[in-house]
């Protein structure tokens, strides 16, 4: 329990300062709208997401908060299945679930089906492949994060604690030093964290024979 908690917390930790790719999304960090990150804006951002993920609002985030979390979305999923609201699940509700699920899910393929091609489809492959890999390189760099976040070692995160590992991704994020994170700055970091992959991942040299 204490380990998936770290590892939650990290992946959202990690979401805080991030910038949308220019002509994407608004980054949820970025109050202003103007593509740029501020470091105002970046502790702001990382304060309401600690009030958000704090569930039991006792200024910190431990076991406790994803226990919370976790009731209220099987709390959430039961009321979904419960149409009648009677506070049970009958055979037909259950069997009424399970139908407008595979509904929903070959709605789903139709539509990825008729957006991409074979390409596409292969591209797609290969990423849920790496994502795969990455995902679970990901767990345990969260967990390292979350560790060294948890600066007195009291197995929580408080708001102070969360909001200076957040500065602290923000300052490595800013190369330039100016106070603010561009998208521009954004995908340079990206593009060597790719490189730093793709020489981690090389083959050895062989070695020198005489």
């Amino acid at each position: 329990m204490k380990k998936m908690t770290l590892l939650t917390l990290g992946a959202a930790l990690i979401a805080v300062p991030a910038l949308a790719a220019p002509g994407g999304h608004r980054d949820m960090g970025d109050a202003d709208g103007n593509g740029v990150l501020t470091r105002a804006e970046a502790q702001a951002s990382a304060g309401q997401m600690f009030a958000k993920m704090d569930a039991n609002k006792d200024g910190k985030l431990d076991a406790a908060d994803r226990a919370a979390r976790h009731a209220a979305m099987q709390a959430k999923r039961f009321a979904a299945l419960d149409a009648n609201s009677d506070g049970s699940i009958s055979k037909a509700e259950w069997d009424q679930h399970g139908a407008d699920r595979q509904a929903k899910r070959a709605e789903w393929k139709e539509k990825r089906a008729a957006a991409a091609g074979e390409a596409g489809e292969g591209k797609r492959g290969m990423r849920g492949h790496h994502g795969k890999r990455g995902g679970h390189h990901g767990m345990r760099g969260d967990h390292g994060m979350m560790m060294k976040t948890d600066t007195d070692g009291d197995k929580a995160i408080s708001q102070a604690e969360f909001e200076t590992a957040a500065l602290a991704r923000f300052d490595r994020l800013d190369a330039n030093k100016d106070g603010q994170v561009t998208a521009e700055e954004r995908q340079a970091q990206r593009a060597a964290w790719k490189a730093k992959r793709g020489q981690r991942g090389a083959a050895p040299a062989a070695p020198a024979t005489e």
